[in-house]
């Protein structure tokens, strides 16, 4: 076994788990998910069937991933998110078989306590602050806030707010790479 499980950790059938993964107390994953390379999930967390994590994803402690859910390499997902799948749930219709999908990008992060209405996408890099609720589309670099989430601003990779010249140039603090923000949307330019 090339991933560790807490012995209270439950893993259903059909599932691929990436090496160096670890699983820790009173987590479940349910059939059929993939888990990448060195993801790592908290205590009570849980992974609803199918469910693609990518590699190096980190899930902390109480988080709910439901069915339709697919996040790249490099996700931070904060304690106590959680993601629907549902648009219109009612207890007595059964819907499964109708979940609409959410996709992660790479490297995005969500904070603690946010919930991610189903059927959005978060772009990469994206930040998501503690307790958003994010009811659209999130594009890439962009950082939401509030209930419901309305952006803010624009993040580096390194997770530093942009300030963007008049010529429409950021630097990041710690990294030193440069963004170009043209027609609503920021790209980190290569060099």
């Amino acid at each position: 076994m090339s991933y560790f499980a807490h012995e209270t950790a439950v893993i259903d059938e059909g599932c691929q788990i990436g090496d160096g993964t670890k699983i820790w107390h009173f987590s479940h994953v349910m059939p059929n998910c993939v888990l990448g390379e060195n993801c790592n999930l908290g205590q009570n967390v849980v992974i609803s069937p199918e469910v693609v994590l990518g590699n190096n994803v980190k899930v902390q402690n109480n988080v709910s991933i439901y069915t339709g859910v697919t996040c790249d390499d490099d996700v931070f997902l904060g304690p106590s998110c959680v993601f629907t799948n549902v648009t219109n749930p009612r207890s007595g219709v059964n819907r499964r078989g109708q979940y609409a999908k959410t996709h992660v990008g790479k490297g995005a992060s969500i904070g603690a306590n946010a919930t991610i209405v189903c059927g959005h996408d978060i772009g990469k890099y994206a930040f998501i602050g503690a307790g958003a609720v994010v009811t659209k589309d999130v594009p890439d670099y962009a950082l939401l806030v509030g209930n419901p989430a309305r952006q803010l601003g624009w993040m580096s990779e390194y997770g530093h707010r942009l300030e963007f010249n008049a010529k429409g140039i950021a630097t990041c603090d710690e990294s030193k790479e440069q963004y170009k923000l043209a027609d609503g949307k920021v790209q980190k330019i290569e060099e």
